[in-house]
């Protein structure tokens, strides 16, 4: 069987990935899927920097607004869903464009990772999520770390609800879910995947990314956060990412405005730095200057593929 031919954008937040994975699609006849943890999730447009409307209508995008905030989509959710959005794109002679920076979803996509099927453990899911509560994320980590320190090294401790299924995955299978993963990428991908990233350069990146929490700020961010704040639990893992955490500990008096904004700062560029690491990781993984990002991609991908 032939493999499905798969572009991948991928990179840190604010390095143009939405606007180089459109110009590829635009000209190749390509269709969007996104890999972004945060842009499932319904409402939540200016703080994850979605595609905008006029984007969205210069080629088709998927997986985006596909749940809402206090619904639970776990990695596994994603893959599944993800194979059959690129598996019809395909089928109907489109080329597939995944762009995003979630990781992790994109290297489960790619290495056709199998999370299989497992019983859910609720009782241990609701205990785990009452320590974190209790004596914080790092609790679950050190426990984690105990029979999954590649994993534990991996997660970020606010990222609560993959910490907890790292282990409740342990507990239930008797494997680490990172053994799992190596496992199952040894069998072959379905997919012919071509990797793209702009680099720029650290300290440009980092203003790109101060200067995009300003725009988000200009364009209404405080007000989405309000009016989600007044609708679900604060507590909700959709309600942890960055910009809406930091914006609802300000709502709620426990920051004033300004450092608010200076932690969205801090943490994007934190998160940029993690998402370069993880990328960084992928060999085969072509590197782009910012200046001519569209037309090396374009050249790069006809000369493979077409």
């Amino acid at each position: 069987m032939s493999k499905i031919p798969l572009i991948v954008v991928a990179g840190p937040t604010a390095s143009g990935k939405t606007s180089l994975a459109i110009d590829i699609a635009c000209a190749l006849g390509g269709e969007v899927v996104c890999a972004d943890s945060m842009q499932i999730y319904k409402y939540m447009d200016i703080g994850t920097a979605k595609a905008t409307a006029r984007e969205r209508e210069m080629c088709p995008h998927y997986m985006i607004d596909i749940i809402e905030p206090d619904e639970d989509y776990s990695v596994a959710d994603y893959t599944t869903h993800a194979h059959k959005v690129i598996a019809d794109i395909r089928e109907r002679g489109k080329l597939p464009v995944m762009c995003g920076g979630t990781g992790l979803y994109i290297d489960s996509v790619v290495n056709d990772v199998e999370f299989g099927e497992y019983e859910n453990d609720y009782a241990l899911r609701k205990s785990l999520n009452e320590l974190a509560q209790r004596e914080g994320p790092q609790k679950l980590i050190e426990m984690l770390r105990e029979f999954d320190p590649e994993s534990a090294d991996k997660l970020h401790p606010n990222n609560i609800k993959r910490i907890i299924r790292a282990i409740e995955f342990y507990k239930i299978s008797g494997v680490s879910i990172s053994e799992h993963q190596r496992q199952t990428k040894l069998k072959e991908s379905r997919y012919d995947a071509t990797f793209f990233m702009i680099d720029y350069d650290r300290e440009l990146l980092y203003d790109r990314i101060n200067r995009r929490v300003d725009r988000m700020l200009d364009n209404g961010l405080l007000d989405e956060v309000k009016d989600l704040s007044k609708r679900y639990s604060h507590n909700l893992n959709s309600m942890q990412g960055i910009g809406y955490k930091e914006l609802l500990e300000y709502l709620d008096g426990k920051t004033s405005f300004d450092d608010a904004v200076d932690a969205i700062k801090q943490n994007s560029r934190r998160y940029a730095k993690r998402q370069l690491t993880w990328f960084r990781r992928n060999e085969a993984i072509n590197i782009l200057s910012p200046d001519t990002a569209s037309a090396d991609a374009i050249k790069i991908i006809k000369e493979r593929l077409i």
